[in-house]
């Protein structure tokens, strides 16, 4: 007979073992959901402080307002009333390159900078060398720099300095968040102009100095955003908005003369 090994969940006739440990006596109850998203995630148990900046993170992304993915969310409830999984992962769904995926796209960011510099720097002047030339080399290709910028924190978005200051607190301040932290204080010199560190960035950038796979680091963020679009559901039952939403477009549209494509395949 084939064997599948795992490390993970385990259940026999008289109990269920998670990550080598009995889950009705030594994890229920005694290890907050965080920490065991983190301990499943590395199969090794956290320190606190990792636990905490974890946490931090989570409690980061869990929700910010009417984006996209609450929107979703709500009008899917809307839609199909009878299927809250399916609203919820509509939300989810809707995390890539704009909303909640910019954590994994600025942790990868940064550990590839760090993978191909020949040292890591050593001080703040160190770190704003390095930082520099990253951002020519992004401005120099047309690409952006993942995590600079937000559309509504045009003056410093207040998760970033908050979880840089968690970190420190647990030593686990580290190259991606010194990286990260050195971009945003030499950008203004190549973009001629001054934008935030958004949150998400600051997210991936302490997820990495945690160790964590950087396949997952969107995994995280949606582990987050979970959270919060359950809350989003649970306000709807009880205020509901997605019908108005739904409303305000169809009774505003208007209609309007086709705009084929042209011949050819041309895009845009």
């Amino acid at each position: 007979m084939p064997e599948y090994p795992t490390a993970l969940g385990a259940s026999s006739v008289e109990k269920i073992t998670l990550l080598g440990h009995d889950l009705a006596e030594d994890v229920m109850g005694q290890v907050g959901f965080g920490e065991l998203a983190f301990w499943l995630a590395t199969q090794r148990r956290p320190a606190p402080g990792e636990t905490r900046v974890f946490e931090a993170v989570l409690a980061a992304l869990a929700d910010h307002g009417f984006t996209p993915t609450a929107i979703v969310t709500r009008l899917t409830y809307l839609s199909a009333p009878d299927s809250v999984q399916g609203a919820l992962a509509a939300g989810l769904l809707g995390g890539g390159s704009r909303f909640l995926g910019v954590t994994e796209d600025c942790g990868r960011f940064l550990h590839a900078v760090l993978e191909s510099a020949d040292e890591r720097p050593v001080d703040d002047a160190g770190w704003d060398a390095l930082a520099l030339e990253t951002v020519r080399a992004q401005r120099e290709q047309g690409n952006f720099v993942p995590g600079l910028g937000h559309h509504v924190h045009k003056n410093g978005d207040p998760r970033t300095p908050r979880l840089m200051r968690i970190a420190a607190e647990e030593g686990l301040y580290g190259p991606h968040l010194s990286l990260f932290a050195a971009i945003g204080r030499v950008h203004p010199e190549v973009l001629g102009k001054t934008l935030p560190l958004n949150g998400a960035g600051a997210c991936g950038a302490a997820l990495a100095d945690l160790g964590l796979p950087l396949e997952l680091l969107r995994g995280f963020a949606l582990l987050a955003r979970t959270a919060g679009l359950i809350g989003q559901l649970a306000e709807e039952l009880r205020h509901p908005v997605a019908n108005d939403i739904f409303l305000s477009v169809d009774l505003n549209n208007r209609s309007v003369a086709p705009d084929p494509y042209p011949p050819g395949g041309t895009h845009g």
